[in-house]
C-alpha cells in the first residue's frame, strides 16, 4: 500500500442469495430475488470520537471490531432473511404486521445469542474435555504445553469436521458460493480490474485476509493463551478461565491478520496465512455470474469515491 494512501476498512459477508459490504460510513446488503431482481439497501453506521481513538489501540480495537461485525452480520443477515421471506409468502417483507416482524426479529436475536453459545462450547469447550479425558489414557499429555497443543489440535480438527459437515448442506453451499463471489470482486478491485461478471469470474475466490483465516488465527493462538492458565487447575476451573481469555484471543488474532494484510509479499506472513487459504477452499464455492453482479452490486453501493484500500474480508 502507498504510504501517502490512507487505509479504508471494507469488510464482507456472504448472506442468504446475497453479499453484505461494509465501508467507512455505511454497508450495503445485496439481495437476489426470485424474481432475478437485485435488490440493494444501505445501513448508515454511526461513527463516535470514542470508536475513532478505540480503533487506534492495538488488541482492544479487535475485541470492537469483531463486536461490531457480529452486529452488522446479524442485521444483514435478518435482512437477507426477510427478503427471502418474502419470496417464499409472494409479497413484500413489508407485509407482515408490526408484531410479526418483532417476534422474526426475537426469533433471529436467539438463534444468533444460541449459536454464540454452541460455538463456545464447541470449539472451547469440547476440546478440552475431550483432551482432559485423553489425558488419563497419556500419561505424556499431563504437562501444560503438551495438553495444550493436544487441546489446540483438538479444536482445529473438531473446526473443520465441522465446515466439513456443514458444506453438506444446500442451503450452505449457496451462501459458500456468495462468499466466493465477495471475494472474487474485492480481488479484481485490488487489482484495479473492471468490475464486470465477465471479468470479475476470472480472478481468485480466495483472500488473504478472509475471516477464515482470523477464525484459524484464533485456533491457533487460543493454544498459547490458554497456556497461561495454570495447569494444577480442576476442569471446571479450566473451563471458567477460558470464557474471559476468548475477547484476548480475539484481539491478538486481529492484530495478526491487520499485520498479515501489510507484508502480504513476506515468504514469513505468507505461509502464515496458507492454512487459512487451503481452509477457504471449504468455505468458498466458484459462483455464476448472477451471483458475482449481486456481490458487484453491493460492493459498488459503498466503495465510493475516490477508491478506498481494501484491508479486511470477510
Amino acid at each position: 500500500m502507498p504510504p501517502e494512501t490512507k487505509e479504508l476498512v471494507l469488510g464482507g459477508q456472504a448472506v442468504i442469495e446475497g453479499v453484505m459490504m461494509k465501508g467507512p460510513l455505511a454497508y450495503a446488503v445485496a439481495v437476489r430475488k426470485a424474481s432475478g431482481e437485485i435488490r440493494v439497501r444501505d445501513f448508515p453506521l454511526v461513527e463516535s470520537a470514542a470508536r475513532k481513538r478505540i480503533a487506534k489501540v492495538p488488541l482492544v480495537r479487535g475485541v470492537v471490531t469483531m463486536a461490531v461485525m457480529l452486529a452488522i452480520g446479524y442485521r444483514a443477515l435478518q435482512y437477507s432473511a426477510d427478503e427471502a421471506m418474502a419470496d417464499e409468502e409472494g409479497g413484500p417483507p413489508a407485509a407482515s404486521g408490526a408484531g410479526d416482524g418483532a417476534k422474526a426479529g426475537l426469533a433471529m436475536a436467539g438463534a444468533m445469542a444460541l449459536a454464540l453459545l454452541l460455538a463456545v462450547g464447541l470449539f472451547f469447550l469440547l476440546p478440552l474435555y475431550a483432551t482432559h479425558l485423553l489425558s488419563g489414557l497419556v500419561p505424556a499429555l499431563e504437562g501444560s504445553l503438551a495438553f495444550n497443543l493436544a487441546d489446540g489440535a483438538i479444536r482445529v480438527l473438531v473446526f473443520v469436521l465441522y465446515i466439513v459437515g456443514i458444506t453438506r448442506m444446500k442451503d450452505i453451499r449457496r451462501v459458500f458460493e456468495y462468499h466466493g463471489a465477495e471475494h472474487k470482486v474485492i480481488n479484481a478491485y485490488e487489482a484495479k480490474a473492471d468490475l464486470t461478471p465477465e471479468g470479475v469470474r476470472e480472478y481468485p475466490r480466495l483472500h488473504p485476509r478472509c475471516g477464515t483465516s482470523f477464525l484459524l488465527f484464533v485456533m491457533v493462538i487460543s493454544i498459547l493463551v490458554f497456556s497461561l492458565i495454570p495447569r494444577e487447575s480442576s476442569l471446571l476451573a479450566k473451563a471458567l478461565l477460558r470464557l474471559p481469555l476468548i475477547p484476548a484471543i480475539a484481539g491478538i488474532s486481529y492484530e495478526v491478520l491487520r499485520l498479515s494484510a501489510r507484508k502480504t509479499r513476506s515468504i514469513g506472513f505468507r505461509s502464515l496465512v496458507a492454512p487459512g487459504l487451503w481452509l477457504q477452499r471449504l468455505t468458498t464455492r466458484e459462483p455464476d455470474l448472477p451471483q458475482i453482479e449481486v456481490a458487484i452490486a453491493s460492493f459498488r453501493r459503498v466503495s465510493g469515491s475516490p477508491r478506498p484500500e481494501v484491508s479486511l474480508v470477510g
